[in-house]
């Protein structure tokens, strides 16, 4: 029992190993300091490579591209995790990967930088969100059906507790730069992106110790790099069989789509369409991450009395909420109630889908978890590919992000339609 809450633990760890990439770089300080770099002259077009763009619009296109290499690679790279057994070893690439993208974001000194950012910024992206498939797949090997819930939740709040700790370091440091040496603020920030690398790679050495190795013990095959595609055809077929699974990864791709979007580009819509300096967005992004904690946790807990269906319905017509006021909104404080509601169900929404989705895999295909986690994460991907690319275009089409708040809540209308005709496995009543 010891050994098993030392690797439910280390498992947790890891959230707060790579939990800082989308505090600090996703969704607070890099926005920020991505604004200021391409706001030249109050315009907030930019170049590049020759064509000319919105700043936050690039930076919406650029999310997606990450997000659609991912759903591309995950196929083959699980493959190869589930046949060799080794999810480690890729957690660790990715890892790798993402941390040092991260560190590269150093050089991203201007505008004429801008390609290098980004590319950066995909890589990153990259590295973060190959690396959750890997993470993701262990869940139901080490956690026992009945905590599901609360083992993901524990994960999440690992994940904001300790993001919050570097980001509350990184505004210290930001905005008390002569402190520790630093000339100005850009040189201050970007000091910043190197400390969320080292961290990234510093606390995953524990998940990389504790975690298990070659849970399968299956041998490399020949044609290994198709595998991961045939593996997500299998499971594929197989929900022909699996009526709520299939319905509930419907309801997830649209409610996600909003969750994610909202997510990665609620600091950009702060500063854009409300003004607000990086001293006023701050204090939200700290609430969001303390809710965060209380809101995973409750709605775990909810889910215990009353269903996982229930719980996350709850959650989606906050969300619904939420894009109807968000298009209102024009205030400091108004913003911050905004972000409150976020944090709530933020924590909620992602820790209780996960652990939905592993109770929904049958126990006859245990040895098969890789793969259905692979494309429960290619459903995740495509989905905030085509949430952040919507969110985008509306902006580009329209010329406000306001309007992209109302398409997102659509999202989420049509995911509860589907998601209310899902029953768990040894759950009465769903809805009721």
């Amino acid at each position: 029992m010891k050994k098993i809450n030392g690797v439910i633990r280390a498992w947790c760890t890891y959230d707060l190993a790579n939990s800082v990439y989308n505090l600090v770089i996703n969704t607070a300080i890099f926005p920020i300091y991505y604004t200021a770099i391409t706001s030249v002259n109050n315009e907030d077009k930019v170049d590049f490579f020759g064509f000319e763009m919105v700043n936050s619009v690039l930076y919406s296109y650029a999310i997606s591209l990450s997000y659609l290499i991912s759903a591309l690679l995950l196929p083959i790279l699980s493959g190869i995790a589930d046949y060799t057994g080794n999810k480690k070893k890729y957690l660790k690439i990715f890892t790798y990967l993402g941390a040092f993208s991260c560190i590269g974001l150093v050089f991203f000194t201007d505008e004429n930088a801008l390609e290098w950012g980004i590319f950066c910024v995909v890589l990153a992206s990259i590295g973060y969100s190959s690396g959750l498939v890997f993470y993701d797949a262990y869940l139901p090997e080490i956690a026992p059906k009945n905590m599901t819930d609360r083992i993901s939740a524990k994960g999440y709040s690992y994940g904001y507790a300790g993001s919050v700790v570097l980001l509350l370091i990184s505004i210290l440091i930001t905005q008390k730069y002569e402190l520790f040496g630093f000339s100005d603020v850009s040189i201050a920030t970007r000091f910043v992106f190197i400390l969320v690398g080292i961290w990234w790679i510093g606390f995953a050495q524990i998940p990389f110790k504790w975690l298990p190795n070659n849970h399968s013990h299956r041998k490399i095959h020949r044609d290994i790099l198709r595998n991961g595609y045939r593996e997500l055809k299998k499971v594929f077929w197989n929900l022909k069989n699996l009526k709520n699974m299939k319905i509930y990864l419907i309801a997830y791709f649209f409610y996600n789509m909003g969750v994610q979007a909202i997510m990665l580009l609620a600091v950009l819509f702060g500063t854009k369409e409300l003004a607000l300096s990086a001293a006023q967005l701050i204090p939200a992004i700290i609430i969001i991450q303390f809710i965060a904690i209380l809101g995973a946790t409750l709605f775990a807990q909810l889910s215990e009395y009353k269903g996982n269906i229930f719980s996350l319905v709850s959650m989606i017509l906050i969300w619904i909420g939420i894009c109807l006021y968000g298009y209102t909104i024009t205030t400091v404080n108004e913003f911050y109630i905004i972000t409150a509601l976020v944090g709530l169900v933020m924590g909620g929404i992602q820790s209780l889908s996960r652990a939905t989705f592993s109770k929904l895999i049958p126990s006859s295909h245990s040895e098969d978890h890789t793969s259905y986690f692979s494309f429960y994460d290619v459903t995740f991907y495509v989905s905030v590919v085509l949430g952040t690319f919507t969110y985008g275009l509306v902006e580009q089409i329209t010329g406000s992000m306001r309007n992209s708040t109302l398409a997102l809540g659509l999202f989420f209308i049509i995911g509860l339609a589907f998601l209310v005709f899902v029953k768990m496995p040894n759950e009465k009543s769903q809805t009721s």
